[in-house]
């Protein structure tokens, strides 16, 4: 069974819509066993898929070909991932919470930053 690369995507959940898949293949950021490919691509099982996503890069082989769009449990036995682990995200200290002595008092920017560090925002 074949299904076009831009509803395969789709189906096993790697884009939200099928119009995302759609513009992806169109932005080339989306390959068929390394060839840059269009929306109508047909896919078969053994094909190895690479789509740029908006957070990563997923490097997929294509295992079934489901039509229409499944579940999560069933969209991961429709590929196997050979994507590489994540990198791990930088840890960013916030500012010391102190205020020089003799700077007076804080302002209404000030007040927000300090009521936004003390709940924990960034």
């Amino acid at each position: 069974m074949s299904v076009r690369v831009d509803v395969w995507l789709w189906s096993v959940r790697v884009f939200k819509t099928r119009s995302a898949a759609n513009s992806a293949c169109q932005r080339k950021n989306v390959r068929v066993n390394g060839n840059i490919v269009k929306p109508s691509r047909i896919v078969i099982a053994g094909d190895r898929v690479v789509a740029k996503t908006a957070h990563s890069v997923r490097t997929l082989e294509v295992v079934k070909t489901p039509k229409k769009r499944v579940g999560a449990p069933v969209a991961a036995e429709a590929y196997i991932d050979h994507s590489p682990p994540p990198e791990p995200r930088a840890v960013r200290l916030a500012p010391p919470a102190i205020r020089e002595p003799g700077t007076g008092r804080p302002t209404k920017r000030d007040r927000r930053q300090i009521d936004k560090f003390k709940r924990g925002e960034r």
